[in-house]
């Protein structure tokens, strides 16, 4: 068994324009002075990282591993979320998901897709330069918007997007295994994966490609009623990252699952602070040791009551806690009693 990494910390949510999350330098050591060893990067502000840059300068990827390393920190991953949603979009999200992409591809759902794959490969080449080995990202959809049909869906619709995505996603796959680099898709409301038999759908399209794997986020099953303890069982081969988040699933008489268009503090189902909410990290990360997993604990942080730097030096402590030092002998091993074959077979009357 593996020691898990970390804590790590997701910067997605913590970026911005005021010190120190504006800078690199600023937030390496913000993040060092909360306790966290590791930092899970987000691929389109240039303050952070150059994406095509650390894809095609080896010298550029070291200087840059070496001033984060410099704080004491790690990169966990590299994350193409934003540009992962964009490599699939159906076109009743185009413009809400324009935001995602530069100026110059707004408004041109195909040269936009064009860029986001383009992304995603930087990102597994940026990726192999900083020594990484996993990836998070998101699928992207097409389908999101039928996922409770009303009318009834036609005939055949699933089967059709699901092998569109995969001729999306197989190019890209396949440049990640050139890479030696894992593909961690995060299963999550809004894409085409988000749940366990999603998934699996999509797998068999990619005609199981050792690099489509999963970046495993419990707070999203909670709010689906997903038992998220049972798919670390089922899946726990390709879990090869991990979101430390919580949420919580309240629901009342006047709404349920969908959330009636609450806001996020207003919804049975809502997000947490670490500990805030109803996941069972303990047998979480229990699990996760039992079979091995190799990866970092990282923190997301998204929680739409708790103040934010609270929260992160709280999910910091959180993941310390739950870390498990793997053993490196049985508890019994004082009581053996030796063995060899012929002993064996004395003890089984076999001989």
């Amino acid at each position: 068994m593996t020691t898990i990494k970390g804590p790590g910390v997701f910067l997605a949510q913590f970026i911005g324009d005021q010190a120190p999350f504006n800078s690199l330098e600023g937030i390496c050591q913000w993040a060092v002075d909360l306790g966290f060893v590791g930092i899970q990067m987000p691929t389109l502000d240039d303050r952070f990282i150059n994406l095509q840059l650390a894809a095609e300068s080896k010298t550029y990827a070291d200087e840059l591993k070496g001033k984060i390393n410099s704080f004491g920190l790690e990169i966990t991953e590299l994350s193409t979320h934003l540009q992962g949603q964009l490599v699939a979009v159906n076109p009743a999200y185009d413009l809400a998901f324009d935001a995602f992409a530069p100026e110059q591809y707004k408004n041109d759902p195909k040269a936009r897709t064009i860029w986001a794959v383009q992304q995603l490969k930087y990102a597994a080449k940026a990726s192999q330069n900083l020594g990484l080995n996993a990836h998070a990202t998101f699928s992207g959809s097409l389908l999101w918007h039928m996922f409770h049909p009303w009318p009834q869906r036609p005939e055949g619709l699933v089967d059709d997007a699901f092998t569109e995505l995969a001729k999306r996603w197989t190019p890209i796959l396949n440049v990640f295994d050139e890479c030696g680099v894992d593909v961690c898709y995060e299963i999550h409301p809004g894409e085409d994966l988000f749940d366990g038999i999603t998934y699996e759908m999509f797998l068999e399209k990619v005609n199981n490609h050792p690099r489509a794997c999963l970046l495993y986020d419990p707070s999203h099953f909670v709010l689906q009623q997903l038992d998220y303890i049972q798919y670390i069982d089922f899946y726990h081969e390709r879990i090869k990252a991990f979101h430390v988040k919580d949420s919580e699933f309240n629901p009342t008489g006047r709404q349920g699952t969908f959330g009636g268009y609450q806001s996020w503090a207003n919804r049975a189902g809502r997000y947490r602070s670490p500990g805030d909410g109803q996941v069972d990290f303990k047998t979480i990360f229990s699990k996760l040791a039992q079979y091995d997993y190799a990866g970092w604990a990282v923190m997301e942080w998204e929680c739409p009551i708790k103040d934010s730097n609270t929260g992160a030096r709280e999910g910091a402590e959180l993941i310390k806690k739950h870390i498990i030092p793997v053993t490196s002998r049985a508890f019994d091993d004082f009581a053996a009693s030796g063995g060899n074959p012929e002993f064996n077979k004395q003890i089984l009357g076999l001989s």
